[in-house]
């Protein structure tokens, strides 16, 4: 390719067109690198032409690789793609360096979602979302990604991508953003259904393995909590297990804040054990999480202005 595309003969039958920055004396005009602009000039010709061919898409690779972040050039590459009926399985293969060299960009994951539904198959994505992970293991673009393959494959009942997730729950129990698919899985795609007992079981069972591993780790507590709300469940149903963590006959020996929060809970919704609720209040108050402090005696608070209305 030669040193410049007006130089290039390749193009000798395309004029560009300049960026309008409204005038002569534009207000705040960014200064683009010369390549830039030239690039993106003759990007803005051949759009004018409604040209759709080999070279456009070489410089729509060309004007990428400079900004990533440039939503109508993806979507042109994505047309011009589609008008030549070109390759789909090779523009994910020369999409993926692209996403490992940029991966926080939203565009490549878009643009990605567009060839993954023209190919009509996921086949090979969970192998590239690993390697994505492996960089940035709670990277939100390709967690978002992960939960548009299971609602477009409808993946809510597979087997492989449930052990995935709790693989990647076992390598980092902390990981907010596995716990949050693997509720994606096994909860969203039911519609606000309830879930089977057998479900259920397997679910809590599993989040109570994880709290084992790291009591103060709130993760696995919020999603005991939130199986036995979709259930309807009273959270008395938890009050065994967090007694393991907070007995509060034994308050200097409380292994997490989680599980004593939980038990304030269950206290007051208990009736008579209002005190016990309290009680939980005051420690978390002012030992366990003193730093929200405010928050844990304004539920107190609440629970005293229930009291006195009954």
């Amino acid at each position: 390719m030669a040193t410049t595309y007006r130089e290039d003969p390749a193009w000798a039958d395309i004029e560009p067109i300049a960026q309008d920055d409204g005038g002569l004396h534009p207000l705040a005009a960014i200064a683009y690198t010369e390549e830039y602009s030239e690039a993106m000039g003759y990007l803005r010709a051949v759009m004018a032409k409604n040209e759709f061919s080999q070279r456009v898409l070489a410089l729509t690779e060309h004007i990428i690789s400079m900004n990533p972040a440039h939503y109508t050039v993806w979507l042109y590459r994505a047309k011009t793609l589609s008008e030549l009926e070109a390759s789909l399985q090779d523009e994910i293969a020369w999409l993926n360096p692209t996403a490992l060299k940029h991966l926080k960009n939203y565009q490549i994951w878009h643009h990605r979602q567009t060839m993954i539904n023209g190919i009509g198959s996921p086949a090979g994505e969970p192998e590239f979302i690993s390697t994505m992970l492996e960089q940035d293991s709670k990277n939100y673009h390709v967690w978002s990604y992960r939960q548009w393959l299971v609602k477009r494959f409808n993946l809510f009942k597979d087997d492989e991508e449930l052990r995935w997730t709790e693989g990647m729950i076992d390598t980092d129990v902390r990981n907010n953003s596995a716990w949050n698919h693997r509720w994606f899985l096994v909860v969203a795609g039911l519609d606000g259904k309830p879930l089977s007992e057998e479900t259920v079981k397997r679910e809590l069972d599993f989040a109570k393995r994880e709290v084992r591993k790291a009591p103060q780790n709130q993760c696995p507590w919020n999603y005991l909590k939130g199986v036995v709300r979709h259930q309807k469940l009273p959270t008395s149903t938890l009050k065994d297990f967090a007694l393991e963590f907070a007995d509060m006959r034994r308050p200097d020996d409380i292994y997490s804040s989680h599980a004593l929060d939980l038990l304030a809970d269950i206290y007051a919704e208990e009736k008579g054990s209002e005190q016990d609720a309290k009680k939980a209040l005051d420690l978390l108050a002012t030992k366990y999480d003193p730093i929200r402090a405010h928050y844990w005696n304004y539920r107190k608070g609440l629970l005293e202005q229930t009291e006195a209305v009954a």
